[in-house]
């Protein structure tokens, strides 16, 4: 008789509990993993639409979508073949209490990073990148910071917890090199004169070709191991739509995928995807396109780390 329970083949949307359809394990750092996703499903800092806490789940279920490929076009390797990744689940925490929340991913990332894993986050707002840039500059140091987004994030007058803040307070903090980090897609106010961070705004890089956009990137960082962090928002809402604070005149998603790939080489040490909030975006498109962006830093890691070709 058939064993109905084979977990060996599947449909699409069967058992979708898990990144890319990896194995689960709420003890990462008793692996051998290479990479552990962690979903962080909170959304206390939110300051326009609610809702972000709801895409780590989201993301995994759009990812099964992508999970039957093998060698993902248009990569030359098959990533599983080089990277071992476990899913990690979602870090649970007492709802409503956003200290806790902060310090619980500091601890988490900083067990990960101390076990030698690299981290892949799903989030969850923006703020959630913070506490894991805290726990990274205590393993990496000085660090670069990659992050696509419509805002800044450098306001300074947002409350304690506040998912416009983060990029005010890194630098401040140490924890990145404003001078050697650079912020892509920006399309709302911020003062030039002292910002710090070089910006390549949406108007600018949708007119750009994507070898000058990932020249100026490159030009920016230099040789620093890098932070990234990805904004579904960067993405216009007619790609993304699925968003707490959606601004018009954003990136498309096809030429954010050919610019990461035109990154190839860069050291990356860390990485998120966050503001998926997919109670507004009822056809997913922005879950899926959050876990193909995902997918794609992990193809930009296994070059580096595992010299995948």
């Amino acid at each position: 008789m058939t064993n109905i329970f084979n977990q060996a083949d599947y449909s699409i949307y069967s058992n979708a509990m898990t990144f890319m359809r990896q194995p689960l394990s709420y003890e990462p750092v008793n692996t051998d993993a290479d990479v552990v996703v962690l979903g962080l499903p909170f959304d206390l800092a939110t300051s326009g639409r609610s809702g972000a806490r709801m895409g780590p789940g989201a993301i995994r279920q759009a990812s099964v979508h992508l999970a039957w490929e093998g060698k993902r076009f248009p990569w030359p390797f098959d990533l599983f073949q080089h990277i071992k990744l476990l899913d990690a689940g979602d870090l649970v925490y007492a709802s409503g209490d956003a200290p806790g929340f902060v310090e619980q991913v500091q601890n988490a990332a900083e067990l990960l990073l101390a076990g030698g894993r690299t981290i892949l986050a799903l989030g969850g707002d923006h703020f959630v990148t913070l506490p894991l840039l805290r726990a990274h500059a205590k393993k990496y140091g000085k660090m670069a910071l990659i992050h696509f987004d419509a805002h800044t994030d450098t306001y300074s007058n947002g409350s304690c917890y506040d998912h416009g803040t983060m990029f005010f307070h890194a630098p401040n903090e140490g924890l990145i090199d404003k001078n050697s980090s650079v912020q892509i897609g920006i399309r709302t106010a911020y003062r030039a004169s002292n910002h710090g961070f070089k910006v390549i705004n949406a108007v600018d890089a949708n007119d750009m070709p994507v070898t000058d956009i990932a020249g100026k990137i490159r030009e920016t960082i230099g040789d620093l191991p890098v932070y990234v962090t990805f904004d579904i928002d960067c993405l216009d809402p007619a790609y993304a739509p699925g968003t707490g604070t959606p601004v018009c005149g954003g990136l498309t998603t096809d030429k954010v995928l050919k610019i990461l790939r035109a990154l190839a080489g860069i050291n990356i040490i860390g990485m998120d995807v966050v503001e998926v909030a997919p109670a507004y975006d009822n056809s997913e498109q922005t879950s899926l396109a959050a876990a193909t962006i995902a997918l794609e830093l992990l193809h930009l890691w296994a070059i580096r780390h595992k010299n995948a070709k």
